[in-house]
């Protein structure tokens, strides 16, 4: 399902207003063992994102509670998508543990008939108490914890979310065989993050606008995770019953420069090790031309495209249904197809 969001900028004298409205519209890399529980290291080879930039980022964003709030828009409506995965589970938890909660976009949807306790775990101790004194239906307890460096004990936990975080983890693979070491056998892991998609419209204008201005390219858009990865990934690390969708959430902007200004204040900046940290003028304002003439709608807004990779995996169990041995099979299929194209009609 491919939903719209649009963000219109209304600027009057003395007035900014923000008006969102939603309607429905058309390394992968071999994994060493985990690191133990509350280590601090992760491998060199891992090395993408500078997660210290990351958290500032965030800390720098939240600081700003007003402005961080009037673009939660995206982080909400892929909270409630994880949400709508989790009621499909019909169990109730006494605890769950969201990864990356940031301010808390996964508890505004979740009640009393889902878990009796929310912990929300986040590097950025400014966003994880940017809505401390919010009252949500279910009780949340709030956490400063490292996605790449879980503290929990092995087979601790009953269920374990996140949303829009695990795309800035270097070691994904390691992050996931954490994961799935913290869960009690039977336990879930649901997840949805950013896709190899996401924003590709302000990608191939900013390279189209350096090449140009500047002679070169640099990475100004973080690499992400592709979904044809992620079965093998949560294979690798020891889930079964692994269920991976995409989705994709399209979000109309005035202009490419808004959008820079909404991913600033999101805390979803740029954190790649090798980034370049200065955007010249002259660059961004041809990257904001590019990104109307290639991409632009005919209402003179620009659309920015955000695909979301949803992972469902669950730690084995002996009370899991597990399929038939090879062989078991009391039909063939070979036969039951043949059979039904010998009774279908012909069409003259």
């Amino acid at each position: 399902m491919i939903r719209t969001v649009a963000r219109t900028l209304l600027r009057q004298p003395g007035v900014h207003r923000n008006t969102r409205t939603l309607a429905p519209l058309s390394f992968y890399s071999t994994a060493p063992p985990p690191p133990p529980a509350g280590s601090k290291t992760v491998p060199s080879s891992f090395q993408v994102f500078n997660r210290e930039a990351k958290r500032m980022q965030k800390e720098r964003a939240a600081s700003n509670a007003e402005e961080s709030r009037q673009v939660d828009y995206v982080k909400d409506e892929v909270a409630f998508r994880v949400v709508d995965r989790l009621l499909d589970i019909r169990r109730e938890f006494n605890e769950v543990v969201e990864l990356g909660s940031g301010c808390g976009h996964i508890a505004k949807h979740v009640d009393t008939d889902m878990m009796k306790k929310l912990i929300m775990c986040d590097m950025s101790e400014t966003m994880l108490n940017r809505d401390k004194d919010t009252e949500y239906e279910v009780p949340v307890e709030r956490r400063v914890v490292d996605e790449e460096n879980l503290p929990f004990k092995e087979n601790s936990l009953e269920c374990v979310v996140s949303s829009l975080s695990m795309h800035w983890i270097n070691d994904l693979p390691g992050a996931m065989i954490q994961i799935q070491r913290s869960l009690k056998p039977d336990g879930v892991f649901i997840a949805g993050l950013f896709g190899g998609d996401t924003l590709f419209e302000l990608r191939t204008s900013l390279q189209l606008a350096e090449q140009d201005r500047e002679g070169g390219i640099s990475p100004r858009i973080s690499p992400m995770a592709d979904s044809r990865d992620l079965g093998s990934l949560l294979s690798r690390a020891g889930f079964t019953l692994t269920t991976v969708d995409v989705d994709e959430v399209t979000v109309n902007y005035p202009s490419a420069i808004e959008l820079m200004q909404d991913l600033r204040a999101m805390g979803e900046s740029n954190a790649v090790i090798n980034r370049r940290h200065l955007l010249k003028r002259d660059t961004m304002m041809a990257a904001a031309a590019i990104y109307q003439e290639l991409y632009g709608n005919p209402d003179g807004t620009v659309p920015a495209t955000f695909q979301i990779l949803y992972m469902i995996g669950w730690k084995p169990s002996p009370t899991q249904n597990k399929p038939l041995e090879r062989g078991s099979a009391k039909l063939s299929l070979k036969d039951r197809l043949e059979g039904e194209e010998s009774v279908t009609p012909k069409v003259e």
